[in-house]
């Protein structure tokens, strides 16, 4: 990390409309900048991941129902995705620094009401405002790399930011779960309010560190933000309930409606605003556009196999839990390593959107060999698509952050942070959405063509519904015992087709987002002043 420190950030520009705030630049000061903004963003990370581990335990303790419990989890996910882009707005106009320490210090104040809900309502309010919070973090954090380390530097900077991202993503299950085990479920969120704690205790060093360009004059954008917010609420929520209502449900299919008139709304409103949140000139910039849907295509190769893949090794594997989280590990080990790998080959020469496509192509080649997946297979056999879809999300994590910031104008870095953000996390709750009602539709087709061999008593849909989600071994006292073992075999190979569809489908959409982030990447287009 002490390479970091050799670089410093260019000087001012002087540009004409922003007020730049010039430190005294040096390397200690870098390196506690860094180790700041990357100790809150594996807070976030973790956050995200980790509290689908505590749900059992907070709906026991707090006597909570299923559906307010899994708002701990949904409400911090929403609230991040409807306030990144509005995060990244502000910091702009306030200065980068002042919003990311009001974000970690609005995510430390909610970790400690997490810590003393009394009840689910409590609970989930607080987990909101943490939401609030993270989004200003992400938005923020990044905004202030790019101010602060140029050149190589920069590059490693980035590198470590992504790597920290996903270490936090596939740590965050055992950190929660061993609290959990060991000393209650509140301890998951002391841990957070702790490090951001830290985190707060470093923002001085940061701001005499941070070489501040604003915005002069601007304020900020209200009715955009307000009309962004009620469009992306719309769109999450209606991502988040449509597995539960129905996806072609009323209810679902208004909060969708809304969601594209609100958009519209939103679109009519910053092009008569002076100083919008969203500049949609930025969005007339290809490369800067292109890059952002470089995560889009890692949530689809990545964020699905991470989320679901545990389900089929326990489900269609025969694994057991402690077996199936060893197994993983051959999907997220290349994101301790491929980032840092990334930034030093940047280093030597090789052009960074080399590397990006290579991540692309390795997330389309790594899931066409996950289908060598079966219910008996070697793990010998899986282990290199495993890696090679694991390096596809991490050679690309935190080196596109970095490329796609270099596209636009220093005063503009929150803004475009806060949209590269929205998207990353916007395209994995959809990505995880469209692949669990995917799996759902393909099994009980599936369900429904072979079930008449068996006289099973129950609701077919009710079946299908546990099967998608890898409940296999519990369906089998619906038949008679002699019947029991060929039945469970039936839902096993069920669930193993519906499954290699799926991964069909995702390698597909990887494919299609690599032909068209090349074909807008073919003309060149010069960084926006």
């Amino acid at each position: 990390m002490s390479s970091l420190t050799d670089a410093t950030s260019d000087p001012p520009t002087g540009s004409t409309g922003v007020v730049t705030d010039v430190p005294q630049t040096k390397g200690p000061r870098q390196t506690l900048t860094l180790v700041a903004v990357l100790l809150a963003v594996f807070v976030v990370p973790t956050s995200i991941s980790g509290t689908g581990v505590a749900l059992p335990s907070i709906a026991t303790d707090l006597h909570a129902g299923p559906g307010p419990v899994q708002w701990v989890a949904n409400a911090f996910n929403v609230a991040f995705a409807c306030f990144t882009l509005v995060w990244g707005s502000v910091a702009d106009i306030i200065g980068r620094v002042k919003a990311f320490a009001l974000g970690a210090a609005v995510y430390t104040v909610a970790s400690i009401g997490s810590v003393f809900a009394a009840n689910i309502h409590l609970l989930d309010v607080a987990r909101a405002f943490a939401g609030l919070g993270g989004a200003a973090i992400f938005a923020c954090g990044s905004a202030i790399l790019s101010t602060v380390f140029s050149g190589p530097a920069r590059a490693k900077a980035f590198a470590l930011f992504g790597t920290v991202a996903g270490i936090g993503i596939s740590a965050g299950p055992s950190i929660a779960g061993a609290l959990v085990q060991s000393v209650g479920w509140r301890w998951v969120f002391v841990l957070h309010a702790v490090a951001l704690a830290v985190v707060l205790a470093l923002v001085p060093v940061i701001s005499r560190n941070v070489q501040e360009e604003r915005r002069e004059g601007a304020r900020i954008d209200v009715p955009g933000s307000i009309v962004f917010v009620v469009a992306m609420f719309l769109l999450t929520c209606g991502i988040v309930q449509g597995s539960q209502w129905g996806w072609g449900s009323a209810g679902v299919l208004g909060l969708f409606a809304g969601s594209i008139v609100s958009l519209v709304v939103f679109t009519a409103v910053e092009k008569r605003r002076e100083q919008p949140m969203l500049d949609l000139a930025l969005l007339a910039n290809r490369r800067f556009l292109a890059l952002c849907l470089v995560p889009i295509a890692g949530s689809f190769g990545f964020v699905t196999m991470l989320t679901y893949l545990p389900s089929y090794l326990t489900a269609a594997g025969g694994h057991g839990t402690g077996t199936a989280g060893l197994i993983m590990i051959l999907l997220t080990a290349p994101m301790l390593i491929c980032p840092l790998l990334a930034a030093k080959l940047v280093s030597r020469g090789i052009p960074a959107m080399r590397i990006i496509y290579v991540s692309i192509v390795c997330l389309v080649v790594g899931d066409l060999g996950l289908l060598l997946f079966t219910p008996d297979v070697s793990v010998l056999v899986v282990a290199l698509p495993m890696l090679v879809t694991g390096a596809g999300m991490a050679l690309a994590a935190g080196l596109v952050d970095g490329e796609a910031l270099e596209m636009v104008a220093p005063e503009q870095a929150g803004m475009a942070a806060g949209f590269l953000n929205t998207l990353r996390l916007g395209s994995e709750a959809i990505a995880v959405a469209v692949y669990a009602s995917l799996l759902a539709t393909t099994v009980s087709s599936k369900i429904d063509e072979g079930i008449q061999a068996y006289p099973y008593d129950g609701s077919t849909a009710r079946l299908a519904g546990d099967v998608s989600v890898g409940d296999i071994s519990g369906q089998t006292a619906q038949v008679p015992a002699d019947r029991q073992s060929g039945f469970t075999d039936f839902l096993v190979d069920t669930y193993d087709s519906a499954f290699h569809q799926v991964l069909w489908i995702l390698a597909a959409v990887c494919l299609v987002l690599l032909v068209v982030i090349a074909a807008m990447l073919r003309r060149p287009h010069a960084r926006q002043a």
